[in-house]
């Protein structure tokens, strides 16, 4: 069974959650994106594209599933 992406609120609030402390700019500039699209991960607006989940899964120590599948 195909794992089915979740949907963009719930992988905003885990963004949020994994992001803690640290800025938007900081994870932006982290992974080489804009701050608004971080904005935009984080409200729901938009779903990071594949190359930007694996860039994500590795900052925050994660797995891609656990971020944006579970």
């Amino acid at each position: 069974m195909a794992a089915i992406l979740a949907d963009a609120l719930t992988v905003g609030e885990r963004l949020k959650n994994l992001r803690g402390s640290r800025s938007q700019k900081e994870v932006a500039e982290a992974i080489g994106v804009t701050t608004m699209a971080i904005s935009q991960y984080e409200s729901g607006l938009r779903i990071p594209r594949d190359e930007i989940k694996v860039k994500l899964a590795n900052y925050f120590k994660k797995s891609v599933t656990s971020i944006f599948y579970a």
